[in-house]
């Protein structure tokens, strides 16, 4: 049943609405005008050979990488759920920090463990093998892989603590094996969270940008987001770049009406600490299938972070005078798409909260159209946008903050829908009998409540932002920088010991600023 809408909510909404329309839709028919102004009504159908291959490319990568992130998240997800070990809290919370880490970062950690001269190579020539090389297709899915192992992890992980726990007992108590458990009681919720764990993953790496430039390796490692960046930097061909961007947008529009095809619920981890059904097997096979699954999370995970501790904290005291102004421009771009995402998201929650199932998952729905355009394809709308009216160049700082504000709002009304529906639910008569509304009513009554959540969110957003390295390269002239371009400008010029100090600077301010908010926002909270 739907819950009245106070007047203050329903125009908020209505703007927020009209917000996300505005910073998505309207680039995008920016990018069709443009597509058919420059190259003809059907230019978007005539791709070249080479645009061909980038969109296979990326089709291959994001399917083989959400294939594996989610094949080997099975396996993990089912040895945290059913152990108990020392540091088990803790490697859970860990599980969310690729999450955060900025992709050029974890690039970075990844080549000093699984590059030409990093530790897993060095040791191989020890033992008369040839060096390995993670650049192209193998790079690209092993990035992918430490990035969205951990999400797909803790969805399943997620699921897997739903199985009610008498089913457990009762399959103890009868005798069944752990294949028989498996059988009847895990592979039902397997069937119901794999698909859509598998396509949410497969969207987010189709529209991967940094992994794809950092270590693509050449033409034939090229995805359709790369080729956008390179026929606007390095080709100023703004015709094949809107056509190569509306096709994303077509892309990811079409995984994304998948994913939620089925209106099913798709969760994207939860919080650390999950009331875990205490079950486990006694057979020694499955005991030591467990062991292997969490020392391979140790593997493609742990050791790449390890790698940025070491390698980075002694050079922290070499830092570049360019590391200093991009820090400070990094954290005025994260500081503002924060607030806009956060603004959007409250206004956008409260509305969902007060409509009915179909319209509330509609309006949801809609707030996530930034995931299938992906920040790419939004600069590069914006970008043919601005160009007759200024030079989109010296708009770097705020279509960066704008564009990732939209990135972070889709985690930001998740997170924040169950509050306000539970405000609605506990706090709704009260307010009504009391006549509190408007203002009053959203710092009297919502506020207290929704603080926890909203730093929760704000500190993704901001984390997020802070490491972001998408619309800024396609925007930022030489003399701008943002503190993930340095580190990449570092990285081509060969600097890397400058290069790791920055990086390991860069984590330090995404995760103080997560820290900050997410901290912030539990200070006080209502029980």
């Amino acid at each position: 049943m739907a819950r009245r809408a106070n007047p203050l909510t329903s125009i908020a909404g209505a703007a927020a609405v009209a917000a996300v329309a505005l910073v998505t839709l309207v680039p995008v028919a920016s990018l069709w005008f443009n597509a058919d102004r420059l190259l003809g009504r059907n230019a978007e159908f005539n791709l070249a050979a080479a645009d061909i291959a980038a969109l296979r490319f990326t089709l291959l990568q994001a399917t083989l990488s959400a294939a594996i992130s989610v094949g080997l998240a099975i396996p993990v997800a089912r040895a945290i759920f059913r152990r108990r070990f020392w540091g088990r809290e803790l490697l859970i919370s860990v599980l969310g920090a690729p999450f955060l880490l900025p992709v050029i970062v974890a690039v970075i950690g990844l080549l000093a463990v699984w590059g030409r001269s990093g530790w897993i190579s060095s040791a191989l020539t020890m033992s008369g093998f040839e060096r390995i090389s993670i650049y192209g297709l193998s790079g690209v899915l092993l990035a992918h892989v430490f990035f969205n192992l951990p999400l797909a992890t803790r969805m399943i992980l997620q699921a897997w603590t739903r199985i009610p726990a008498n089913h457990f007992r009762i399959a103890e108590q009868v005798g069944m094996t752990p294949r028989d458990v498996f059988r009847h009681l895990e592979i039902p919720m397997l069937r119901a969270v794999v698909p859509g764990a598998f396509l949410i993953i497969a969207l987010i790496c189709a529209s991967s940008f940094a992994v794809v430039l950092a270590l693509g390796g050449g033409p034939r490692a090229t995805t359709l987001e790369l080729a956008i960046y390179e026929a606007i930097r390095f080709e100023f061909n703004l015709g094949r770049a809107a056509s190569l961007a509306l096709l994303q947008f077509a892309m990811g529009g079409a995984i994304a009406i998948f994913v939620f095809a089925g209106n099913r619920d798709i969760g994207f981890g939860g919080g650390a600490r999950v009331d875990f059904q205490r079950w486990r097997s006694k057979d020694k096979l499955p005991v030591a299938a467990d062991i292997l699954a969490i020392g391979l999370l140790f593997v493609l995970l742990g050791l790449p972070l390890v790698a940025i501790l070491l390698d980075g904290a002694p050079k922290l005291a070499t830092l570049p005078g360019e590391v200093w102004p991009a820090l400070k421009n990094s954290i005025l771009i994260s500081l503002s798409s924060t607030a806009i995402s956060i603004i959007l998201g409250l206004a956008l929650s409260a509305r969902i909260a007060t409509l009915s199932r179909l319209p509330a998952r509609a309006v949801e729905v809609f707030s996530m159209l930034a995931l299938s355009a992906s920040p790419l394809v939004i600069g590069t709308g914006l970008f043919l946008l601005l160009r007759p009216f200024v030079n989109p160049f010296d708009m770097a700082l705020p279509v960066t903050a704008l564009v990732n504000s939209a990135m972070s709002l889709p985690l930001a009304v998740r997170i924040l829908v169950p509050a306000q529906r539970r405000i609605i639910e506990v706090y709704g008569p009260l307010k009504e009998s009391l006549g509190v509304r408007g203002w009053s009513g959203f710092r009297l009554v919502h506020w207290p409540a929704l603080r926890s959540p909203a730093g929760f969110a704000a500190g993704i957003a901001a984390a997020l932002s802070m490491g972001d390295l998408g619309v800024v390269a396609l925007f930022a002239p030489p003399e701008f920088a943002t503190l993930p371009l340095v580190v990449y400008r570092l990285i081509g010029a060969y600097r890397t010991d400058q290069a790791t100090g920055a990086a390991l600077l860069l984590v330090l301010a995404s995760f103080a600023l997560y820290y900050i908010f997410d901290r912030g926002g539990r200070l006080g909270r209502l029980a």
